[in-house]
């Protein structure tokens, strides 16, 4: 009956019993069944980790720099992660490395919140922030 009609006998699900199979021109549904799956990716929203590096010593103005940064990447709705990384002596005093990553986690307080609070991991302190919509739709799960 394909063949004379023109068209393709496709198997559409071969697990059936007995196996369901179609009469339609094949090209026509592949290209059809790729552009669905185009749409479908391009409705989706990747989101990344990007990440910011500090220093315990760090100035006023590099401060403000790497937060405008970080309010960029978190309005586009992408993760931060902020590590504060510790050289020689100041490892003895880790508090300023906390008290760092709380001013800037209050710095970014409109546009996100603290998904994994500071912690200590070697001679790094990290943090991450996620944005308020995603956490928002995370806790609404």
């Amino acid at each position: 009956m394909a063949e004379e009609s023109g068209l393709d006998l496709v198997e559409i699900a071969a697990e059936a019993k007995p196996p369901v199979c179609k009469i339609m021109d094949f090209g026509k549904y592949r290209f059809e069944k790729e552009k669905r799956e185009k749409e479908i990716k391009k409705k989706q929203q990747t989101v990344e980790l990007k990440e910011l590096q500090l220093r315990c010593r760090i100035d006023v103005h590099d401060f403000n720099t790497k937060l405008n940064k970080a309010l960029e990447f978190l309005s586009k709705g992408n993760r931060v992660k902020v590590i504060v990384k510790f050289f020689g002596r100041e490892m003895a005093h880790t508090e300023n490395g906390t008290a760092l990553l709380a001013k800037f986690a209050e710095s970014c307080e409109e546009t996100g919140v603290i998904e994994k609070p500071a912690k200590l991991d070697g001679r790094n302190m990290i943090m991450i922030l996620a944005p308020k919509k995603q956490a928002n739709q995370s806790k609404g799960r």
